[in-house]
């Protein structure tokens, strides 16, 4: 028999780091970097106009995925076993809406701040959350839940 604490650690999809902090770092960093180097993204008044827009989205997606992991009753931390394919509310039109709410998320602070630098990171940041998150999670899933997960893929974006 199998110890449970082996079995829980192989049960999961070994991402890098929490997305939020491939997010959050990043974008403090070079928000950092906006104060000592200032570079304007747009001109006045669009970023308070623009970036909360972004924030709001962002909201928009994290949400109501947060309530539908805990309708499914699994854990919306990668670094904890998923118990359930979550398949409603927003994983309907995205298979990643709380990356796509991160992402929105980093957009609004950036514009709000009107800063060039974490426009510039943000690439960086999304290939890393693609190669040492996303795709992990999606071998884990499909090693998981096999056919149904598979189906789920086809029907349905990786984002948008």
């Amino acid at each position: 028999m199998s110890d449970p604490d082996t079995r829980d650690r192989n049960d999961i999809p070994h991402v890098i780091a929490p997305p939020p902090l491939i997010y959050g770092i990043p974008l403090v960093l070079t928000l950092l970097a906006h104060r000592w180097w200032p570079r304007a993204l747009l001109p006045l008044p669009w970023p308070a106009v623009v970036g909360p827009l972004f924030l709001l989205a962002s909201l928009l997606f994290l949400y109501p995925a947060l309530h539908a992991f805990r309708q499914a009753r699994t854990n919306p931390k990668p670094w904890k076993p998923t118990t359930a394919l979550v398949l409603n509310g927003p994983y309907r039109i995205t298979r990643n809406p709380m990356y796509v709410g991160f992402t929105c998320f980093y957009l609004g602070v950036t514009i709000w701040a009107n800063a060039v630098w974490p426009l510039a990171a943000l690439p960086v940041v999304l290939v890393v959350m693609d190669v040492f998150v996303i795709r992990r999670e999606e071998r884990y899933l499909t090693g998981k839940f096999g056919d149904s997960y598979r189906q789920y893929v086809a029907a349905v974006r990786r984002w948008l």
